[in-house]
């Protein structure tokens, strides 16, 4: 599902992803571990096609990222770090305008919203202003507009950042449900979160794999 072929990156001299290759497929949450700096941002957004690389690809799906960009993007469901929204809308109104720029509209885009504030336990707060909201339903939000179009494949960079406890173990525990149908790439620097939502985990530093596994490995 998710193919990634010797990704490389530089910025000026500085190394930051060099030569990875790593497979993720369906059914399977990868935690993909490291301290700050070591790569992984870096490394989601060449998966995603918001960066360039220097060489290698990643296939999603049967697609290309770097021949391909626009029909690999279209199977992505990608959560940037910090949770990226637009804090004056409320929620419904969020995801109906994620929705429209994906190109959905009337029936189609209701229900997708509707599905997501479902998934993503959101009915509560549904019509509240996103500024409102408790960093737990904010980041929640930013999930669910990640799904919106149902992709195959999920790349949620640091989706727990910033999160009391009981919000981490929420956020875990939809990470688990949404990984028994799709592919998703989970970052974090926090071990902790690895054992607690993945199948497996990577763990990278100074751009390069040092340990891929299981969590109990």
């Amino acid at each position: 599902m998710i193919k990634v072929q010797n990704l490389r990156k530089s910025f000026g001299t500085n190394v930051a992803v060099d030569d990875l290759s790593f497979e993720v497929k369906k059914g399977e949450v990868l935690g993909f571990l490291g301290p700050n700096g070591a790569g992984k941002s870096t490394t989601m957004r060449m998966i995603t096609g918001y960066i360039t690389p220097d060489s290698g690809d990643a296939i999603l799906g049967d697609h290309s990222i770097v021949d391909e960009p626009e029909a690999a993007k279209s199977i992505i469901g990608y959560l940037p770090e910090n949770a990226p929204s637009y804090p004056d809308m409320d929620v419904q109104g969020f995801l109906r305008f994620a929705a429209e720029i994906r190109g959905m509209d009337g029936t189609e885009r209701d229900k997708s919203v509707d599905h997501a504030i479902e998934v993503c336990s959101l009915e509560s707060v549904r019509r509240q202003n996103i500024d409102t909201l408790s960093k737990g339903f904010t980041h929640r939000t930013c999930l669910a507009q990640s799904i919106l179009h149902d992709p195959e494949v999920l790349i949620l960079d640091e989706p727990t950042d910033g999160l009391d406890p009981n919000q981490k173990h929420d956020a875990r525990q939809l990470i688990k449900r949404l990984g028994e149908t799709k592919a998703i790439i989970f970052s974090t620097h926090i071990l902790e979160e690895v054992e607690a939502a993945c199948s497996r985990a990577i763990i990278i530093d100074q751009g390069r794999i040092v340990a891929n596994g299981t969590p109990e490995e």
